[in-house]
């Protein structure tokens, strides 16, 4: 397997990570009854409960493009030290990002997403 498949591969565990995360902050918010239901008239999470969710949602938002020019690469034979190294910072910036976000630092946030985005356009500059 191509480093740039294996963090894909790893960012899908980082998301599986952060949903279990989520899940298990809303639970202690709301309790297991509200999220068993039907979710109506749910109140909004707060907090790090909070976090923890737009948090999912933002990796949920960001893996397909990730995914996408991997494996375009990939397929297009177009992977190379480029694209293995905008993998490895897209990865280990989500990581970043992931911790920073959790623990509620905003501009920190923000500069860690950058970063992984800048993976994103090492791979994309690749491929055009």
């Amino acid at each position: 397997m191509t480093p740039d498949l294996s963090y894909l591969l790893w960012s899908v565990a980082l998301t599986i990570v952060l949903v279990v995360i989520a899940v298990t902050a809303a639970m202690l918010q709301l309790g297991l009854p509200a999220l068993a239901g039907n979710r109506e008239e749910v109140p909004p999470l707060t907090g790090f409960a909070g976090r923890a969710e737009r948090l999912h949602l933002n990796m949920l938002q960001n893996l397909p493009l990730f995914a996408i020019v991997v494996l375009v690469a990939q397929v297009t034979n177009h992977a190379n030290a480029t694209t293995a190294l905008g993998a490895a910072i897209f990865f280990w910036a989500r990581i970043v990002h992931a911790a920073i976000y959790l623990i509620g630092i905003p501009w920190l946030r923000t500069a860690a997403w950058a970063v992984s985005i800048v993976g994103v356009l090492m791979i994309f500059f690749q491929l055009i």
